[in-house]
């Protein structure tokens, strides 16, 4: 293998007793029964059992190593008693008898915390102390799976013709929807590199180009907060464009791409594609958010029209939103779903039992005329021993509070397959929407081709005009974003003009998209899916630090390497900066 070793810790099995091996790792353990010390040596393929034979010396040695060392093994394999077996590794049935131990790094500070241990770590030490912590074999596992999920989709994709390309890292700053990370130039005095949010202008430049199906595992750089699912500074994604494509050309590609990978690298049950595909506007009344989570039974029906019908005066004039549950609930379930509720904003939690004669029970059934009590049964389809609960606000407000009452109703109820993935497409975004001084702005990508073109853009209310945007969703998690594209200049001028741009502000602001649209630009579609999202979903991690080997911390700063660190005077003035910071 090399001149160190001749095997893995993970690698030795019955069949080797008797051979002469040389293993190296870090010591796990140390366990000394006086006279005879078993050393755990550990490396990212497994664990080897090592003891002591009766030489005095080697004992001693051994039994002084300070743990997370590394060290070189040289002995013979040896069967354990079989009492002695450990089914929990794979090297279990045999141990090595030292013949010889080397010390090759010798830990010489103390450990902030037990490495490769079942613990809970102050997540700035996990950061600062990142190559302790990468030593655990489950953030060695992720990274495994990281390198052969990134092998399987760049297989998948040379297979169906896509050409990789890589694309600038320095670039210019572009409007895109979160800050750029800017870079000063030395030989340009007061000019500026930005890192690229997404290759979004060069991928679309190669397909001007004729690069027919571009692709590449792409490094995205936003300067925005950190979540769960978000981590700040970069990230990476599955970046794919094509030429001559449709919105449907792109969904029979990423579809088999997304469901064979997660059917390759999960033991959990994948349903099959076609996706279903969901209008947002009905996503956002149905389930409450345009990431919804196909697991989760429950569904929101509007009720505004309703209670207009009704004497309940916190629900007048309000968009009314309902969701219907089955099951008999206690007063505790009821008391513990108020008090959510009031802690995400709400003035209260309505609701109504359905009881065996069709009656009702619950603390606004006095408020609903009797005429209309069968109608409400109808409306919300509601049968014998369901709850309905009831959320009211302006429109907005009602549909983000509804999808998160909806959720926490599923998790409290134990009513989400977690035994599963199911996937679905979001389509028909709006192409436009108001901002908080109710002036009209894009709603999602503005390279985006309206439904309908030109003519949609001259005729229609712009907020009634959709376009050809998509989100690809698993379990609740948005993993990308795509679009059919804007390639038309006519086309692109209007939409900017409605979104109070002048053809004078494309020109300078997307000079390169803009001027090569001039040269005869092919239709062109296409999408990124997030590949640590995809991580994190296949390996159930509680955020996505755990799928990546040198994260930064939620405020964007890494601890290990001391990022962002201050530079010397000799530094900025190379690149013509002057600080002028205020305390």
């Amino acid at each position: 293998m090399t001149s160190f070793r001749t095997h893995t810790c993970g690698e030795l099995t019955i069949n080797d007793v008797d051979k002469e091996v040389k293993i190296c790792g870090f010591v796990e353990t140390i366990r000394d029964l006086g006279g005879l010390v078993f050393l755990d040596i550990r490396d990212m393929y497994g664990i080897t059992q090592a003891v002591t034979s009766g030489k005095e010396d080697i004992v001693d040695f051994s039994s002084r190593i300070p743990i997370e060392s590394s060290v070189c093994v040289e002995g013979i394999v040896r069967k354990r008693d079989p009492e002695t077996y450990n089914a929990n590794i794979s090297t279990g049935e045999v141990e090595v008898v030292i013949k010889n131990v080397t010390v090759l790094g010798k830990r010489t500070k103390m450990l902030p915390f037990e490495v490769n241990k079942e613990q809970e770590v102050r997540e700035d030490l996990r950061l600062k102390y990142r190559f302790l912590d990468l030593r655990s074999s489950k953030l060695q596992q992720n990274l495994i799976l990281r390198a052969k999920v990134l092998q399987f989709l760049r297989s998948q994709m040379v297979e169906q013709g896509f050409l990789e390309v890589q694309t600038p890292i320095l670039t210019s700053s572009s409007p895109e929807g979160a800050r750029d990370y800017l870079v000063p130039s030395r030989l340009h005095p007061g000019k500026f590199y930005a890192l690229p949010q997404a290759p979004q202008q060069f991928k679309q430049l190669l397909m001007v180009s004729g690069i027919d199906k571009y692709f590449q595992i792409a490094p995205c750089f936003r300067d925005e907060d950190a979540r769960a699912d978000r981590a700040p500074g970069e990230f990476y994604q599955l970046d794919m464009e094509m030429a001559y494509a449709s919105q449907e050309d792109v969904f029979s590609v990423i579809e088999p791409v997304v469901y064979n990978t997660f059917s390759k690298f999960s033991d959990k049950k994948v349903a099959e594609y076609p996706f279903p595909r969901i209008p947002y506007r009905e996503s956002m009344l149905k389930y409450g958010t345009d990431k919804p989570d196909l697991r989760n039974p429950l569904f929101i029906i509007d009720l505004s029209d309703f209670f207009k019908k009704c004497t309940f005066k916190p629900f007048i004039d309000r968009t009314v939103r309902a969701i219907k549950v089955k099951g008999h609930m206690s007063k505790g379930f009821h008391e513990k779903m108020l008090s959510f509720a009031t802690s995400i904003g709400m003035g209260g939690l309505g609701y109504l039992e359905v009881q065996e004669d069709m009656s009702y029970k619950g603390p606004i059934d006095k408020f609903i005329p009797d005429d209309l009590k069968k109608e409400l049964l109808n409306l919300a389809e509601l049968e014998q021993g369901d709850t309905i609960f009831f959320i009211a606000d302006n429109e907005k407000r009602a549909t983000e509070l509804a999808g998160q009452i909806r959720t926490e109703l599923a998790k409290r109820l134990d009513l989400i397959d977690e035994s599963m993935y199911k996937f679905c497409w979001i389509v028909d975004f709006p192409m436009y929407e108001l901002d908080d001084q109710d002036n009209l702005t894009f709603c999602h990508n503005p390279f985006s081709m309206p439904q309908g073109g030109l003519d949609a853009l001259n005729a229609k209310n712009p907020l009634d005009i959709v376009a050809y945007q998509y989100d690809i969703v698993c379990n609740g998690i948005e993993l990308s974003s795509g679009a059919v594209r804007n390639h038309d200049p006519e086309i692109m001028i209007k939409a900017f003009e409605i979104a109070g741009y002048a053809k004078e502000d494309i020109e300078k602001r997307f000079s390169a998209l803009f001027n090569a649209f001039q040269f005869g630009a092919p239709p062109h579609a296409g999408i990124a899916p997030g590949l640590d999202r995809m991580l994190m979903l296949l390996t159930e991690s509680d955020t996505i630090r755990d799928v990546i080997a040198f994260p930064m911390n939620s405020k964007a700063e890494d601890l290990l390497m001391g990022a962002p660190g201050e530079v010397t005077r000799e530094q900025l003035r190379d690149v013509h900066i002057k600080l002028d910071i205020k305390e």
